[in-house]
Formats: C-alpha cells, structure tokens, sequence
C-alpha cells in the first residue's frame, strides 16, 4: 500500500478483506455501486469507477472465478517478494565488497541519523501523536460536511508529511549497525500509510469500522516508532 506504483487489486476495488464472504462482498459492490453511479448518487458518480467496481465483482461474485483470482495474486505475491530477496541479497553483497573504514562508518550513521532518522521521527510523531484529537473533534457529529472537510484536510496534510518521511527514508542506505531501527521505521511507515488509507474511507461510507481500524494501525505504527527510538539509543557510535 505505500508504494506509489501500487495498483489496486479487485478486493481493495470493492474495498473487503481478502478473506471476505461472498455475501459480504456482494453487500460491498450493491453499496460502492449505490455511491458512485449517476442514477443514484450526482455527486459522488463516477463513471470510471464504475467500471472497476463492475469489473472486480464480475471476478470476485464467482466462486470460481474468485478462486483462479487468488491463485494468480498468490503467484504475483511469491514473484515480488522472490525479487525482493534477490535484489536484497545483490544490495547486500554490494556492500559486502565496498565494506568502509570505522571512521568512514561513523560517519555513515551519523548522516544517516541526521538526513533519515532526524526529519523521519519529526514527521511520524506529528502524525502519529494527532490522530486521537482529530477524531473526537470528529466525533462531534460524524455527518457534519463542516467537520468531514476538515478531517478530509487533515488526511491530506498526513499523506503530504508521510510522502516526504518516505522520501527522507529512501534518500540513504542505512548503516549495519541501524538495519534493526531501520526495519522499525520502514514498518512503522507502511502501517501509517496503511492506516491513512482506511480512515481516508470514512468520508465515503460513514462506517466507522474504517475509524477504528485506522487507529489500530496508527496503535501499531506507535509500537513499532518506539521500537526504533529505542534501539537507536541502544547504538554506540
């Protein structure tokens, strides 16, 4: 979900759980189609979307279609995460034979901590540490357009602040001796980025359900932030 070049599979289209019944996902297609066509809804219609929705549950509505469905992304999930790991191990071995000096190693972390880890922990702790305020101003009435605007904007800030964390993260490789903090922040990134994506729903739908899971992956995007504080605390450089 954070990557920029992500394109959304049938389930994120009809916006359900992979392991979402057939019952539930058709429940989830009459409601997106209720939203977005121009029978039924001026001012949220979309004709484009329309076509995706259509598409997606054409797949997913079979059950065999379904099933050859999954079995393709299953195949598509073990491709990217086998280049992953190659692509891993060549950065690795990389390394490995470019392998710096104590001094000029010191001075990797030390850029690293200024240029990635500095600008990265400032932006995650002001999103992280908003959230809780926005929803009970929220929570006020969940219907007002006034306060749904102004939820809407704070999404938008977040989503700003999390492309320029994502950005800071992959501006240095970081040093062996941060790769357990690294690892940290880069989770701790995907959940926001994940749990923006659900709260980003509730503007559509109203449901709450997409409140409460974002404020878990925030929850655990925290957990995994305090992880790298600490262990960055933890390295002697």
């Amino acid at each position: 979900m954070v990557d920029s070049k992500h394109v959304s599979n049938h389930y994120e289209t009809l916006k359900v759980n992979p392991n979402a019944s057939q019952a539930e996902i058709k429940q989830s297609y009459r409601r997106l189609v209720k939203l977005f066509h121009p029978d039924s809804n001026q001012q949220t219609a979309d004709k484009e979307q329309i076509i995706r929705i259509n598409a997606a549950y054409e797949v997913l509505g079979d059950s065999q279609n379904r099933l050859s469905y999954d079995q393709k992304l299953q195949e598509d999930s073990q491709k990217l995460n086998s280049d992953r790991q190659q692509r891993a191990a060549s950065a690795q071995k990389r390394y490995q034979t470019t392998r710096q000096t104590g001094r000029d190693a010191d001075q990797h972390i030390q850029e690293w901590l200024r240029l990635v880890y500095q600008p990265v922990n400032e932006l995650l702790d002001g999103i992280l540490n908003s959230l809780d305020d926005q929803i009970e101003q929220l929570a006020a009435d969940p219907f007002d357009d006034e306060l749904l605007e102004e939820f809407q904007e704070y999404l938008n800030t977040c989503k700003d602040d999390l492309k320029q964390a994502q950005l800071a993260f992959r501006s240095l490789p970081n040093p062996p001796s941060l790769a357990k903090a690294a690892a940290y922040l880069y989770h701790s990134l995907s959940q926001v980025a994940d749990g923006l994506e659900e709260l980003a729903y509730f503007p559509l739908s109203y449901d709450e359900h997409y409140l409460h899971t974002g404020q878990e992956l925030f929850r655990i995007a925290a957990r995994l932030h305090y992880e790298v504080q600490e262990v960055v605390s933890r390295v002697e450089y």
